[in-house]
């Protein structure tokens, strides 16, 4: 490499020559920046979430290709967080992709020291049964002389991440089954 060239690969020199006279774009790059491509670069579309940690609601883009989750960041879009996103929410990508994540129903029987797999369908009865049985149990039709008709047996606590239709679903949902106790997280 002669002389004439180790100068001009300088930034600094690149800058004063250049048509980048505050050395932020062409200037500042070296070869080796100008071959590194950002590794969402290659995702086929990106979907816009929330964090689902907190109850702050950071706003998230979740970069996805061929199907598959490959990056999630913080949104600069959002008015909450502005493309910032705290260590636990960083590693969202982890709790989507990681090697420990659950894709099956794990159950523990009453006092029991194991975890065993169940199929869906069965796990879905078993809750319904369990609703069931805790309304029957948890009915009631007066109280102080006043018609109430309602359930004590079962309550909600929505979480952080659930948009306002969700909210409005499990509203009606739990309103149905007679459940007075119905409350979310991010008014708590």
């Amino acid at each position: 490499m002669g002389v004439r060239t180790w100068i001009g690969s300088w930034p600094v020199y690149r800058q004063f020559t250049g048509d980048d006279p505050l050395g932020r774009g062409a200037a500042a790059k070296s070869a080796g920046t100008e071959r590194i491509k950002a590794r969402v670069s290659t995702a086929d579309q990106v979907v816009k979430s929330v964090c689902p940690y907190c109850a702050v609601g950071c706003g998230q883009d979740v970069y996805v290709k061929d199907g598959k989750v490959t990056q999630i960041e913080g949104d600069p879009d959002s008015p909450v967080s502005r493309g910032r996103l705290c260590p636990k929410g960083s590693a969202t990508l982890q709790l989507t992709t990681g090697s420990a994540r659950e894709h099956r129903v794990l159950y523990r029987r009453p006092h029991g020291t194991e975890w065993e797999p169940l199929d869906l369908d069965t796990a879905m009865d078993m809750i319904a049964g369990r609703v069931i049985e805790a309304r029957r149990r948890g009915w009631q039709w007066e109280q102080d002389d006043f018609r109430v008709r309602r359930t004590l047996g079962f309550a909600s606590l929505g979480g952080a991440t659930l948009d306002n239709e969700e909210n409005y679903l499990i509203k009606k949902l739990f309103t149905a089954l007679g459940a007075v106790q119905i409350e979310n997280q991010a008014r708590v």
